[in-house]
């Protein structure tokens, strides 16, 4: 193929940019510098930066992208991490079917394209664009996502005082003091508990200590610590979480309670060894967030009248699967809280214990002493419960003992990490349980993932949705004229993104005979999704397209988690 390849100085020619005169002086010039042909042509002003790409995208048979017109969201550029971005010079497009379509301007730079790769484990298909618009774009793109944040904090900022005051003080104080160092790590615990973050990242770097902050499932750089301070923040935090500060070599776990504007908040903290020092992240647990109600989950009326159905049966098992990050603790919680009466005996066993309920018995698993999963959950049964819950079932042990709970009388609740719910089934028989068992033990499986919701401040109606992921959702053009799509055009509230908070959608999908006997008979995932389906199961997609046409959120976040089948971007 490529001994076919025609020449880029050709292709110009051919195309009328250049003269032949012009050309063969500009391809001595370029032989003599040692350089490429077409930097050498952009050097002497006689073809522009634009027109080189797009004869490179035609030399190389790629698509070329035009930056000027090309939107491309906020959502879409996380697709991959900002430092990915910042550091190579690329931009995401799209992804489907675990391809990702990536907007670079030199094809011929393979290592870089094979550590892309590697880095985000991904096959890559790739479109051109001019590499000063490429970095025009980035730095204005992250210059956005960076004000919405700023924005947030200067209005949380209280008596003058801001983080990058911190940093300064700290950086005066040159270590001689622990008070700068001290403040500046509550100020970002507690900026990011008053902005609703769900995690807190630092994240030691070549030069500087990142940190950022995920809100709403999105995460956006905050700020940058000199490096010079690594080491004394991270010791701080290793201090408050109760880690021992002398260990750098291997992962460690910790908590912290901080009280927060008159609220007690806890911190699940993971420091994990790096190449440029420990990354910490913070997980945000707030109690509020697990007395929301069922009500609240984001239920449809069907959904929520079978979800209530379900958990009120005396026996069986009950999963909810998904992601990290989906909210499936959220979920199981709700049902546990609307479970919880003084008739009912409910225990648990976690890792970690995430929320502290009260009326409830929750056992912490500890692998350091032999405390497993499996040996809490066989004790816990002599305890004689109501109802269980295990946290996640990791592996056929685990599936067994819950199972026999389930047949000798109790109601188990567990996760399970599956793409869907019918999947859920087959990763149990995958894991060595009996597809009897499964099949007998088993009450209903629930799938569910997060998507962001729109600002209701400024909610509007989406004059022209991007087909792009219309398509993906399966939505026509007579589906958008009977039900208006809806999208936030940005304000103070939501600080010009146009989402603010998050809801669920859900499959739910119950167990009835038909289903049974195609568990007991091994049927793959496809077999029980039909049959599901047949029997009244709403999957994602369609809970994800009413929520849609419900004005609660947006195509694009949908098609982030579910997208019909057979169809690509593109």
């Amino acid at each position: 193929m490529a001994k076919n390849r025609r020449k880029l100085g050709e292709i110009l020619y051919k195309s009328g940019l250049i003269g032949k005169e012009a050309l063969i002086d500009a391809i001595k010039s370029s032989q003599q510098k040692n350089k490429r042909i077409g930097e050498t042509l952009i050097e002497l002003g006689l073809v522009s930066e634009d027109n080189i790409s797009k004869a490179i995208a035609h030399q190389f048979g790629l698509e070329f992208v035009d930056l000027d017109r090309q939107s491309i969201s906020k959502d879409t550029l996380n697709l991959i991490p900002e430092e990915v971005v910042q550091k190579y010079g690329v931009l995401p497009l799209s992804k489907a079917n675990g391809k990702l379509r990536l907007i670079i301007s030199d094809p011929l730079d393979l290592d870089m394209l094979d550590m892309l790769r590697f880095r985000l484990n991904s096959e890559i298909e790739c479109c051109i664009a001019s590499p000063t618009k490429i970095r025009a774009f980035i730095d204005r793109s992250i210059d956005n996502v960076r004000s919405s944040i700023d924005a947030t904090a200067a209005e949380l900022a209280q008596e003058g005082h801001t983080i990058e005051e911190e940093i300064r003080k700290a950086e005066e104080a040159e270590g001689d003091d622990e008070g700068p160092i001290i403040r500046l790590v509550n100020m970002i615990i507690d900026e990011a508990v008053r902005m609703k973050a769900s995690d807190i990242h630092i994240e030691p770097m070549t030069d500087r200590v990142r940190v950022r902050y995920r809100v709403d499932g999105v995460c956006a750089e905050r700020d940058n610590i000199p490096k010079h301070m690594q080491a004394s923040v991270l010791a701080r935090l290793k201090i408050l979480a109760g880690m021992d500060i002398s260990e750098r070599r291997i992962p460690q776990d910790g908590r912290i309670q901080r009280e927060i504007d008159g609220r007690k908040v806890d911190f699940r903290v993971s420091a994990l060894p790096g190449y440029h020092g420990e990354s910490t992240v913070l997980r945000i647990l707030e109690p509020e967030s697990i007395n929301i109600g069922i009500q609240a989950l984001g239920l449809g009326d069907e959904d929520n009248k079978k979800f209530l159905k379900i958990i009120k049966r005396p026996n069986g098992i009950f999963l909810v699967t998904g992601p990290t990050g989906s909210g499936k603790s959220t979920t199981l919680y709700s049902a546990l809280k609307e479970l919880n009466k003084p008739d009912k005996k409910i225990i648990t066993a976690e890792d970690p214990v995430e929320y502290n309920v009260a009326g409830i018995n929750q056992c912490q698993v500890k692998e350091d002493i032999e405390l497993t999963f499996a040996k809490i959950l066989r004790a816990m049964l002599r305890q004689a419960p109501n109802v269980i819950l295990v946290g996640e079932i990791r592996d056929g042990e685990v599936a067994d003992i819950a199972i026999q709970a389930a047949l000798t009388g109790h109601l188990v609740f567990s996760t399970l990490h599956t793409n869907d719910a019918c999947s859920a089934i087959t990763r149990l028989i995958d894991m060595g349980v009996k597809p009897f068992l499964v099949a007998s033990s088993i009450q209903a499986i629930m799938a569910q993932r997060l998507v962001r919701r729109i600002c209701p401040n400024c909610k509007i109606v989406d004059e022209h949705p991007d087909p792009h992921y219309l398509r993906l959702l399966n939505i026509g053009p007579d589906d958008v004229k009977k039900n208006p799509v809806y999208k936030g055009a940005g304000c103070n509230k939501c600080h010009n993104l146009g989402y603010k908070g998050r809801q669920g959608i859900f499959e739910i999908l119950e167990m009835n005979t038909e289903l049974r006997e195609l568990a007991f008979a091994r049927a793959p995932a496809s077999e029980l999704r039909k049959a599901a389906r047949a029997a009244g199961m709403r999957t994602l997609l369609e809970d994800g397209r009413e929520k849609i046409f419900k004005g609660i959120t947006t195509p694009e976040e949908v098609s982030k988690h579910s997208q019909a089948e057979g169809l690509v971007l593109d």
